[in-house]
């Protein structure tokens, strides 16, 4: 791909209007919504009959009723809910989610249960955060040298320190 045709496909990209389509599989699946105005992120909620008993140290897939209608060019992310895992040790059971465009079956938040009590999670509470990304255009290459240092950094991980 030239240079200038890859700076009038990103160019197109990011001047694209992003809308996020979201079918209901159940009827009382809610749709994503946002906390405040400026708020980065949609809240997404649980979608079940009945609530969802999470035992200690358990991880449980949380159904959402949702399948996502992403653009092409973005992905959608899921995170945790700082106020879920600071108040309460419920998180995601990975770092984040991620729902690549061509997904178009249930979206389904992996949680877990860091406590050692029970935890419910009712039908319409808010689980996790939902998070639109627009996706970077790159190319991978093999490289014949290994890159060079760019910094003064010695060391791999934790090498800048832990704190």
């Amino acid at each position: 791909m030239s240079d200038k045709v890859y700076a009038e496909a990103l160019q197109k990209l990011r001047n694209t209007e992003a809308q996020l389509g979201c079918y209901k599989l159940k009827e009382n699946a809610k749709l994503p919504t946002k906390g405040s105005k400026d708020a980065a992120c949609y809240d997404l909620y649980s979608c079940s009959e009945a609530p969802i008993v999470m035992d200690p140290r358990e991880r449980v897939l949380i159904p959402t009723g949702l399948v996502l209608d992403i653009p092409r060019g973005f992905s959608a992310r899921i995170h945790t809910r700082s106020g879920m895992a600071a108040k309460k040790g419920i998180g995601l059971s990975v770092s984040q989610g991620i729902i690549d465009s061509d997904y178009v079956e249930e979206v389904f938040v992996p949680m877990v249960n860091n406590t050692n009590k029970m935890f419910y999670i009712y039908p319409g509470d808010r689980i996790a955060q939902l998070e639109l990304v627009r996706e970077i255009v790159t190319d991978v290459y093999e490289t014949e040298e290994r890159p060079e240092q760019k910094t003064d950094r010695d060391g791999g991980f934790g090498s800048t320190g832990v704190n």
